[in-house]
């Protein structure tokens, strides 16, 4: 379950990864941009794929119980939530985006990166929708079809890219904001991909019943997926906020942290599709009223997840430098993010776990106390750290990247212990 949804997952940041490779000819103040614009993604993302989340554990606690109808009302509900919630995040980040000279960033950046702070914005509609029937393939055991269709955008996003970025023939190209318009176009065509499979397949007749589109449904879906999208909304914002810390030492380090960013956001669709898959596995045991199960799932998930994360640290702590050089021509990039590079592949199982185990909670309903400590682990330690050792202790880059590892470090305890306590609980509850 975890393989297909991990690529699935992937999808997104892979684009991330693709706008940094074909941004960097445009310069370092380019690469800049795309870093402060990428920060900010990060934290919308997290909210709208929390939210969704929920919905995709829910439809499979009712496969699990065979119901079929059900799933057709929250597939349709859940739409219509998608895309408002879509559109609304759309909007908060393009109405936020004054606020980025006020945190302190360099004018020349900001400046230049508008347009391209728009088109992305606007991404976020197509991708919310593109999740929630993802969710969909995902929770009755179909979960390579929802990774066929989001990796569909990062194929269609590179002709995109090379053409609206760089131009062809007389056409000189867009620049910066052809790398934006690109991925709204890729991940749009993906969502209409996505939900045709659903409407034309015989084998979705059953998941596409007529339901009524109902307020208090929707009300009732965004209250349940509102505290995990809090808790994935402060990993993302303090996240974010590392990003800006970096801005506060000056475009090269903005620049270095894009690409260890985008390296790190697609590294972390590991765990985080652990997470995904854990929960709806669980889910499932819930609605098959298997509890004995709950438990032996978590926990796999959990130990396969740090052997994985290890592997991927041993892989960065013998590349980094190869690939700092890849993704820059800057001398001064190239130190740092090679530098960076080493904290952040030692924080990798802390940031395993701690996804994993948050997971398995959503897939027991647990989702209020979870969120609590989430935001607890992020802002009051790992922030305050990072500034600690940062600036006050001098450790510059890797300074601030080692005060957050600490915070996951909190988190991935914190969060363990819980869902060793809830699984406990559950099997006793249930007969």
């Amino acid at each position: 379950m975890a393989v297909p949804i991990v690529i699935g997952l992937a999808s997104s940041t892979l684009i991330g990864v693709v706008d940094t490779i074909m941004i960097a000819p445009l310069g370092t103040q380019a690469m800049a941009g795309a870093a402060l614009t990428t920060s900010a993604l990060v934290i919308l993302y997290s909210a709208l794929y929390g939210l969704i989340s929920v919905l995709a554990v829910e439809m499979a606690n009712r496969f699990g119980a065979g119901d079929a109808a059900a799933i057709s009302r929250l597939v349709r509900n859940g739409s219509g939530l998608a895309l408002a919630a879509g559109g609304l995040t759309a909007l908060l980040m393009i109405a936020a985006f004054p606020l980025l000279e006020l945190l302190g960033q360099p004018e020349t950046v900001v400046a230049a990166m508008y347009p391209y702070w728009v088109a992305m914005g606007l991404v976020l509609v197509p991708f919310t929708a593109l999740y929630l029937f993802k969710g969909l393939y995902d929770a009755i055991g179909r979960p390579w079809v929802g990774t066929l269709f989001a990796m569909l955008g990062v194929v269609i996003n590179v002709p995109f890219n090379w053409v609206l970025i760089h131009g062809i023939g007389p056409w000189g190209g867009l620049g910066l904001l052809g790398a934006g318009l690109a991925s709204l176009l890729a991940e749009c065509m993906a969502l209409l991909a996505a939900w045709g499979f659903w409407k034309l397949r015989p084998s979705m007749k059953p998941y596409r019943q007529k339901a009524e589109l109902s307020l208090h449904l929707m009300l009732r879906q965004l209250r349940e997926g509102s505290p995990v999208a809090l808790a994935y909304t402060g990993e993302g914002a303090s996240y974010a906020f590392i990003g800006i810390m970096l801005g506060w030492i000056g475009a090269s380090a903005l620049a270095a942290n894009q690409i260890v960013g985008s390296i790190g956001a697609v590294i972390y669709m590991l765990p985080l599709g652990m997470a995904a898959a854990v929960g709806i596995r669980i889910g499932q045991a819930v609605g098959q009223k298997a509890p004995a199960r709950v438990r032996v799932i978590g926990l796999s998930a959990i130990g396969t997840v740090v052997l994985w994360m290890l592997v991927v640290a041993s892989v960065l702590l013998l590349s980094r430098e190869a690939i700092a050089d890849a993704l820059s021509d800057d001398p001064a990039v190239i130190a740092i993010a090679a530098v960076m590079f080493l904290t952040v592949a030692i924080m990798q199982v802390a940031d395993g776990v701690q996804s994993t185990a948050l997971g398995a909670l959503r897939g027991l309903v647990d989702n209020r106390v979870p969120s609590i400590i989430s935001l607890a682990a992020y802002w009051p330690i790992a922030l305050p750290l990072a500034y600690l050792f940062g600036f006050v202790l001098g450790l510059g880059p890797s300074g601030v990247w080692i005060g957050y590892g600490l915070g996951l470090a909190v988190a991935s305890v914190s969060l363990t212990l819980r869902f060793w306590d809830r699984s406990q609980a559950h099997r006793l509850a249930v007969p």
